[in-house]
């Protein structure tokens, strides 16, 4: 890394320190720590402009030379960005997170995508698993982890930012561990979704396959000790963070096991299918794995308010449920009550239209407070999807201005 490199990466991480150090930090921590555990003083606020980060922080906006150095000074402006501009419940703390030096051998064969030309398009693929005998060629996922690698790793970074910032290791070694829509990969959506009224039990022989095989690996990876806690300042489930007093368990004694972390599955695949359906090929193969976390979330686009009775019977310790742009507020919110977390996504389309209607926005976001209020429901607010903003950057500032705005208002 060049010195110049260096100097620019040090400075971006002396105003995270800055920004960490204010007294509102810890205003946002002890938020969201009352707000996980069901007693929320207020709607909480995430933004998170995905796809559109690519017009907020444009390659151009980059002042590093090296490849690495980019990478790096992306993640750190993106934490400043996002820390000066929305006015959310997103909380800037001092770490600089380095993920220990793991391996994922994957199930041994893999679809084949056909990109279009143009960025972010549609895409189509070639689902490998055609037939039933294609079912042994499913292999275990096998986690390696090459410790000297960690270590190189963790003293490069304590090297370039230790003196400014606590670089520990810690990290995630998946999303969601929903395995539908890993299936959908393997098989093919419109194929699988044929399967389950033509051929049911190709359907359960794969999802099996792949529990089995989603099992194995985690274990691999208690056993092997890279497993981080999730219980503080950390994205969990499809939105909101991990702020616990409850995790990790009272035993625990610094190796970090499932039973001490959040736990996510989904189902974005099953959107359209019946809740009984639901229940038969995907959830029946999902609560073995929730089976192992200490708290739970569920869901992310997929609309869940016709299904919210299997989750709330099926799933243990379920704490946050995700509420998508396409499911029913009302109905939602009355059967959540103040038992689980109400992770709503508002529709980003505001965020991505010709013009931007800031009425319209406002009109959404109050009418889901007033819903969540009367059924005393624990509210957060998530922004995501935002796949473009029009290349209006602002959109996001006025966006979270307009939701913080009502959530003090929905206080007052």
């Amino acid at each position: 890394m060049t010195e110049k490199d260096r100097i620019i990466l040090r400075d971006l991480a002396k105003r995270i320190a800055e920004v960490a150090a204010q007294p509102e930090q810890e205003e946002k921590r002890r938020l969201w720590y009352a707000h996980n555990a069901l007693r929320p003083e207020r709607p909480l606020v995430f933004i998170s402009p995905e796809g559109s980060w690519q017009e907020l922080l444009p390659a151009d906006a980059l002042e590093c030379e090296g490849e690495d150095a980019r990478g790096i000074e992306w993640g750190l402006r993106a934490r400043l960005y996002a820390a000066e501009h929305f006015r959310d419940d997103q909380v800037c703390d001092a770490f600089f997170n380095v993920l220990p030096a793991v391996t994922n051998t994957g199930w041994g064969v893999e679809a084949h995508y056909t990109h279009p030309d143009f960025p972010r398009g549609a895409y189509v693929w070639d689902p490998p698993i055609k037939t039933r005998a294609d079912l042994d060629r499913l292999q275990t996922p096998t986690a390696t982890h090459d410790p000297e690698a960690t270590q190189r790793n963790l003293e490069f970074y304590e090297d370039l930012l230790g003196d400014i910032l606590t670089v520990r290791l810690h990290g995630a070694f998946w999303w969601g561990l929903g395995l539908i829509d890993e299936w959908a990969n393997l098989r093919g959506l419109t194929q699988m979704l044929w399967d389950m009224v033509d051929d049911p039990e190709f359907v359960h022989l794969g999802m099996s396959r792949l529990m089995q095989g989603k099992l194995a690996w985690l274990q691999q990876l208690e056993s092997l000790g890279v497993l981080s806690l999730n219980n503080g300042n950390d994205y969990v489930g499809s939105g909101g963070f991990g702020f616990t007093d409850e995790l990790p368990q009272p035993d625990f004694s610094g190796t970090v096991r499932l039973k001490d972390m959040w736990g996510f599955c989904e189902a974005q695949t099953l959107s359209e299918v019946s809740p009984a359906m639901h229940e038969e090929f995907a959830l029946r193969y999902q609560v073995p794995i929730l089976e192992r976390f200490g708290l739970n979330c569920y869901g992310c686009c997929e609309p869940l308010h016709h299904k919210l009775d299997i989750l709330i019977r099926n799933i243990p310790r379920l704490r946050r449920i995700s509420i998508s742009p396409w499911a029913d507020k009302r109905i939602s919110a009355e059967k959540l009550g103040p038992n689980y977390i109400y992770s709503w996504k508002p529709n980003p389309a505001p965020i991505a239209a010709v013009q931007f209607n800031p009425e319209v926005v406002r009109r959404d976001i109050r009418e889901t407070i007033e819903i969540a209020r009367a059924n005393e429901c624990v509210l957060e607010i998530i922004l995501k999807d935002t796949h473009t903003c029009n290349n209006e950057p602002w959109r996001f500032d006025e966006w979270s201005q307009i939701a913080m705005e009502e959530v003090l208002r929905s206080v007052e």
